[in-house]
């Protein structure tokens, strides 16, 4: 079930909106708190409900050790509790996402052959991993208090956040479920949790969806792309993920805003940054926030001089590409991205400060050359798409310059119902414009802010919802988030 669906939009979001104030409409409180993580539970076993199993499993193991360190006063008790609980989040995770990835690398590397286990990655269990483990450090140094049951439940469960974030922290969350005026219908964070569901709604559904087209064609036929169409695949790409990510945050955002929760800003703007380090404080805010407080900080952060601040920073953001893929892939866009943060600060002791437009250009590009390697299926082809794109022909410009008629092959052509669109010039014309909304306009937070009920934003909200109903009718499917995938 996809938030994108009819299913999701119109069955399973209005039963459990329903029933859940309906209970607490007549003061069954710990009855509704049951409801909503069932139907969390209900959401995500729609996926797959053998892994029901497993994120039940998950839930009780780390309620029972957070539960047994609250109640313990013994320092060396509470640090062996904690190790097991790391332990067995990080085994979990280690089992279903990386062991076909060292399997295969260990029958590479030693010339062995052995068999790859084909797991699927249960949804959501990166972020079900680290959710855990904030929860488990946080009760070892006594930040916590030891939750209900029912609450801790909902608060691991709750379904807007479940499969690709943000990464909740239980200090955000579980006071609000437990709040009683959250337990009560607000006609304003309806009206504002639907504006900001159908901002997102409409990033995923109509631009996202559209540019993943051009952007899976050009992976796919790689080997033949010329210099421009590589560089329409890279952007396309970067385009897809902005809006595709955004489009989720956006909605999870807004479906949280109709049960009065507020859950944390993940995506701020990040194609605004003037260096890597400004896009980390704007891009998937809640991943380097749980790696900053609870890896870059307790590795001993700046505090421990010059050189083991660059380790650290390297290792977070190792450690961040490895989350998010079991692939070198993966592995060498985290790389990039930590060698590019290191250069950053070494480049800030020069005090030599790039003008504003050349510094956002530089940072632009480095992300879309970076990612890449985070859509690529493997290194090879992410080098030749590269490669390709540094391969100017000049042929091609002139062509493309003068020639109108020229048409991409059918790989690089977008459909929708009988609308086609082949030509280069308004597939250009289309990201440029895509870019320069990412670039110039206000986000979606910042627009969520100044929401009031006002008859424009009821005809804007009208518009967007057309547009998606059309939209899905003639695709005639509903794709994944792309954040599913990690």
């Amino acid at each position: 079930m996809l938030f994108n669906s009819f299913i999701f939009i119109f069955l399973f979001l209005p039963i459990v909106f329903s029933g859940y104030f309906l209970l607490n409409r007549f003061k069954k409180y710990q009855l509704s708190i049951y409801w909503l993580a069932l139907g969390s539970l209900f959401f995500y076993g729609y996926f797959e409900p053998k892994y029901l199993i497993l994120i039940s499993i998950s839930i009780c193991t780390n309620y029972i050790l957070g539960s047994l360190m609250n109640r313990s006063e013994e320092r060396g008790k509470k640090r062996i509790l904690l190790a097991i609980g790391v332990l067995f989040n990080v085994s979990l995770l280690g089992y279903y996402k990386y062991a076909d990835f060292f399997v295969s690398n260990v029958n590479t590397v030693i010339g062995t052959n052995f068999n790859l286990l084909h797991l699927i990655l249960p949804l959501g269990l990166s972020f079900i991993t680290f959710q855990k483990i904030a929860y488990l450090v946080d009760t070892y140094r006594g930040e916590t208090k030891e939750y209900k049951f029912s609450t801790f439940v909902l608060f691991a469960t709750f379904f807007p956040q479940l499969i690709a974030g943000p990464i909740v922290h239980h200090k955000e969350v579980i006071p609000q479920f437990e709040e009683e005026k959250n337990k009560r219908i607000s006609l304003d964070n309806i009206s504002k949790g639907i504006f900001i569901f159908l901002i997102g709604l409409t990033k995923k559904v109509v631009i996202a969806d559209t540019v993943a087209i051009w952007a899976n064609d050009g992976f796919q036929n790689y080997l033949h792309l010329t210099f421009l169409e590589s560089w329409i695949t890279s952007f396309s790409y970067t385009i897809q993920l902005y809006f595709d990510f955004s489009g989720y945050c956006d909605m999870a955002i807004g479906l949280a805003l109709l049960f009065n929760i507020k859950l944390p800003t993940n995506f701020q703007s990040p194609y605004k940054s003037r260096n890597i380090q400004d896009f980390w404080k704007r891009w998937h805010m809640t991943l380097g926030r749980f790696l900053t407080q609870y890896i870059y900080i307790p590795f001993g952060g700046n505090r421990k001089g010059a050189a083991r601040t660059y380790f650290n920073v390297f290792i977070i953001f190792f450690i961040s590409g490895f989350w998010h893929g079991a692939g070198w892939t993966f592995i060498i866009w985290g790389t990039l991205h930590g060698l590019a943060s290191i250069v950053v600060r070494l480049w800030g002791k020069t005090k030599i400060h790039l003008p504003y437009w050349l510094s956002w250009f530089l940072t632009f590009q480095f992300v879309n050359l970076a990612w890449v390697y985070f859509r690529a299926a493997t290194v090879d082809q992410a080098n030749v798409i590269i490669t390709k794109m540094f391969t100017p022909h000049w042929a091609e410009f002139k062509e493309f310059l003068f020639h109108p008629v020229r048409h991409f092959p059918q790989a690089m052509t977008y459909k929708i119902g009988t609308f086609s669109l082949d030509n280069p010039k308004l597939i250009v014309l289309t990201l440029f414009i895509l870019l320069l909304f990412a670039f110039l306009t206000k986000n979606s937070i910042q627009r969520l802010e100044e929401f009031r009920y006002k008859w424009f934003n009821i005809v804007a909200c009208q518009v967007m919802l057309i547009l998606v109903l059309v939209t899905i009718f003639y695709m005639q499917k509903n794709s994944i988030f792309l954040y599913f995938n990690f």
